[in-house]
């Protein structure tokens, strides 16, 4: 394979009221044609950095301070921006992770790729056209006549992500950058666009720079693989040489740090970096405030458990029977009826006392809604639901004072729209405390905060700062703090680590199961990816349409899987095969 892209001992900075910082600091590897070289690490790592200096897209005042990228033999580094705007698109393009945000809301399909097509190359709008109709084929879309004159929005996540790919390869380019293309999709839509990459690169012989923190998908596609770490590259080679004997022990750590297909780990390996948080509060501490102070204060009320019981025989916390929930439009159907969407039919299963129940499916498989009915967002069409053995009421008739309304609580899958930038860490986490009366007293209200922030390994100074001053795995430690000061019994937790790199998905999983065995928490786990059920769940069900298609405990499912959706969800996920089998 013949050498396309150089990059030796490049270094990005941006200047700072603060000084200068380092994004990437003497960073070197190269692409050949017909290849994938992988970049993988951390949130802050530099992948993305990467890739735009290559394309020439680094955001202002970021600049090259010094370094070579050689396109072809060319310096990168030394054209003019006229030049550079000829090249990008010509023969460099790039893959974005969100394809919503990619493309024009406003604009068809068809009017988006004929005007890059024509953009540039000297064509006519029919022969543009059926370029693009040409191409939407290639990526394999189905039907494409009819559907290359409708509107984004009128696509699925997975068509979306196929049409920019489709975009990308407008102008034939030679190298191609895909920045986390496949993070937002579930995994039979992943393997899908991860297939289309692979034979794109082969039947193109086109280079690929694939970023992503996802080591599945790394050992997946990937020929070669860069690890970086702090804008460094701490390792390099042939993908199944680093994943499989890593010389690093950075390395080693990140790969520990996966969660693993095959069997179940008791915990992750932490990583040391700089998002794991120092406890050094900078002289800050609340009087008496501690981690033990928090764990006793929540171990002192255990709301709703049934002394009389047997232990071996413990309630079931959460019983849903015969659940449906309609979604209904606004537009009335024949005969005045409205038409509505079934999201969740017949929905039948119970969750122990101290169990974690995990959920699988795919995207419109029902997840969240099944989450939503239970904490009162949507209210049932039919079926119960009974905590306790007691009956649940619907969203609408459950009362603010209700008891299931603080002891069941809900951890959202984004860490940065859960939580209001306007509040202090302070003010977000005391907001349960006052409103269910578990805390009135402005001191014992501070010191419930602090002492429940080093629970989840948070500084107290945290306390102090806005949701926008904190890392994404930060932010979720806050949304658990939150959740866990109303003393629940029942914690729903909706993807909490999808949007999380490896090593802090591994913290935040930790920080669960730690939680879990501590205070004997039930846990319904909502998750996408099956190696994080395969760690954290005691039994398993899989929605499938709106509907329980499968029910077993999780060694069962994961070795023996009935149902043939199961088994097709299990065959799609992204293989470790690579990974050391310690």
């Amino acid at each position: 394979m013949s050498q396309l892209l150089v990059i030796e001992n490049l270094s990005v900075k941006f200047p700072t009221r603060f000084g200068e910082f380092s994004a990437l600091d003497n960073v070197s590897l190269d692409v050949h044609a017909g290849e994938i070289h992988g970049l993988v690490g951390e949130s802050g790592a530099g992948k993305s950095t990467v890739g735009a200096a290559v394309i020439g897209l680094l955001q202002s005042p970021g600049y090259v301070a010094n370094g070579r990228i050689l396109f072809d033999g060319d310096n990168l580094c030394e054209i003019d921006e006229s030049t550079y705007h000829r090249l990008r698109g010509n023969r460099i393009s790039m893959i974005f992770q969100d394809p919503q945000t990619s493309l024009n809301p406003l604009l068809t399909i068809s009017d988006q790729l004929v005007e890059t097509i024509r953009q540039h190359s000297d064509v006519g709008y029919a022969a543009a056209r059926d370029r693009a109709i040409s191409l939407l084929e290639e990526t394999g879309i189905h039907n494409v006549e009819q559907r290359i004159d409708e509107f984004p929005h009128q696509f699925s996540g997975g068509m979306r992500q196929r049409v920019v790919i489709a975009l990308a390869l407008c102008t034939d380019p030679e190298l191609i950058i895909a920045d986390e293309p496949t993070t937002a999709l579930d995994v039979s839509v992943q393997r899908q666009i991860l297939e289309l990459i692979r034979d794109l690169c082969t039947t193109r012989n086109i280079g690929i720079i694939l970023i992503t923190h996802d080591i599945g998908v790394i050992n997946e596609i990937t020929d070669r693989v860069t690890v970086l770490r702090s804008g460094r590259v701490i390792e390099t080679g042939i993908t199944a040489k680093v994943l499989g004997q890593p010389t690093d022990e950075y390395t080693r750590a990140l790969m520990a740090a996966v969660p693993r297909l095959d069997k179940r780990l008791e915990r992750f390996r932490n990583i040391v970096t700089d998002d794991i948080l120092t406890t050094d509060n900078h002289g800050f501490k609340v009087n008496g405030a501690s981690a033990e102070y928090a764990a006793d204060w929540l171990l002192a009320e255990t709301a709703g458990v049934d002394e009389g019981k047997p232990a071996e025989e413990p309630p079931a916390i959460l019983s849903v029977a015969g659940l449906d929930v309609i979604f209904h439009s606004g537009q009335p159907g024949w005969f005045g009826r409205r038409q509505g969407f079934k999201a969740l039919s017949d929905i039948n299963f119970e969750l122990g006392q101290g169990e974690v129940l995990g959920v699988v499916g795919e995207s419109g498989s029902g997840k969240s809604t099944l989450a939503k009915a239970i904490v009162g967002l949507v209210d049932p069409a039919a079926g119960t639901l009974l905590y306790r053995g007691k009956p649940l009421p619907a969203g609408s008739a459950r009362s603010r004072r209700h008891p299931a309304r603080r002891q069941i609580q809900l951890v959202f899958q984004d860490p940065y729209s859960s939580l209001n930038n306007r509040q202090t860490v302070e003010n977000i986490i005391a907001e349960p405390l006052r409103f269910y009366g578990a805390a009135r007293d402005k001191k014992k209200i501070r010191k419930l905060v602090a002492s429940v922030l080093e629970l989840v390994e948070m500084p107290q100074q945290a306390m102090l700062k806005y949701p926008h001053q904190f890392s994404g795995g930060q932010r979720q430690r806050i949304a658990v703090a939150r959740a866990l000061v109303a003393r629940p019994d029942l914690l729903i937790c909706d993807e909490p680590t999808s949007a999380l790199d490896v090593s802090i998905q591994a913290q935040i999983l930790n920080l669960l199961k730690d939680l879990q065995s501590s205070f004997g928490l039930s846990i319904l786990f909502i998750s996408h990816n099956l190696a994080v059920i395969r760690q954290m769940a005691d039994r398993v069900i899989v929605l499938q349409h709106g509907q329980l298609v499968e029910t077993a405990d999780t060694e069962t499912f994961f070795a023996a899987p009935k149902d043939a959706y199961s088994k097709l969800l299990l065959s799609e996920t992204p293989s470790l095969s690579l990974l050391q089998q310690a």
